[in-house]
């Protein structure tokens, strides 16, 4: 079996779940998709790595730096920044916070990221790509290039419209319909 055919089935088995739900964005929902199930397992971390890094290699995309909005998209980059140095290609990780700290120097911007630096936004789920956008607009007041957007799912609802309505180019590893069709 292929790694994205595995990460597939594993958002299926573990992040994936009928019923009803909230979601982040305040939209109600019968599918919810807990990535996070899926992305701090060490077999998701080992499959997302390399997929992640893939797919920035396919778009051109010559990054400096991945991260975005501190909870989702955390372990997908440093399993993106790990992926890269075995690979030999080294992209350092950072994370947004959701609001600056209040003490120390302030940042909203944590980790390895430099002014100036190429970054690939992660997401672990693009619904109406509001978090993402929320980084973008945290990364460009830091200095930071944005070259797109990458996501492990996309609940294909509009997330990625918006965001490439915003002129952004956007990058999944997988779609709700492949998740569910393995439910």
């Amino acid at each position: 079996m292929d790694h994205r055919s595995r990460l597939l089935d594993l958002l299926a088995q573990r992040s994936a779940k009928r019923g009803t739900f909230t979601l982040a964005s305040g939209r109600q929902s019968d599918l919810y998709i807990d990535c996070r199930l899926t992305t701090m397992h060490p077999e998701g971390l080992s499959l997302i790595g390399p997929l992640g890094l893939a797919a920035i290699q396919r778009r051109g995309w010559a990054a400096d730096a991945v991260g975005g909005l501190t909870l989702g998209a955390d372990p997908v980059s440093y399993a993106i920044a790990y992926a890269s140095q075995l690979a030999g290609t080294p992209i350092r990780a950072f994370t947004v916070r959701k609001e600056a700290k209040t003490h120390g120097t302030g940042k909203l911007v944590e980790g390895a990221f430099l002014p100036g630096d190429r970054v690939v936004v992660i997401e672990d789920v693009i619904t109406t790509g509001g978090s993402a956008l929320k980084a973008v607009a945290a990364l460009r007041a830091a200095g930071g290039e944005v070259l797109g957007v990458l996501s492990v799912v996309d609940r294909e609802e509009g997330g990625r419209e918006s965001l490439e309505a915003e002129g952004l180019a956007v990058e999944s590893l997988a779609r709700a319909a492949e998740i569910t069709a393995r439910m």
